[in-house]
């Protein structure tokens, strides 16, 4: 989310409701679209939210969201180099057999 959004977010809702992000705040601050996340979360897929409330609005906790940012970080190749493939010395492959 940009800085100027999740600032809106604090200031129009108070300190405590930053913790918490609806879904087009959280779209805002992953770069995402929010009916991304409404897939995403009818697939069991990307970040963990919740219900909340009376009306049971979906909620994303902010740090989550960071966990969860950091969690494809590391599982992502080129952010990681332990799982580049580049990076790992070729596999000998065994001697083809030459029969007689």
């Amino acid at each position: 989310m940009p800085a100027r959004s999740l600032l809106a977010a604090k200031s129009s809702s108070g300190a405590v409701s930053a913790a918490f992000l609806t879904v087009k705040h959280a779209a805002d601050y992953l770069g995402l679209s929010p009916h991304t996340l409404y897939v995403w979360r009818h697939r069991r897929q990307g970040p963990p939210s919740f219900r909340m409330g009376p009306r049971g609005r979906v909620m994303y906790r902010l740090e989550a969201l960071d966990a969860w940012i950091r969690a494809q970080e590391r599982a992502d190749s080129r952010s990681n180099p332990a799982l580049n493939p580049l990076n790992t010395p070729p596999q000998e492959r065994p001697g083809r057999f030459l029969g007689a």
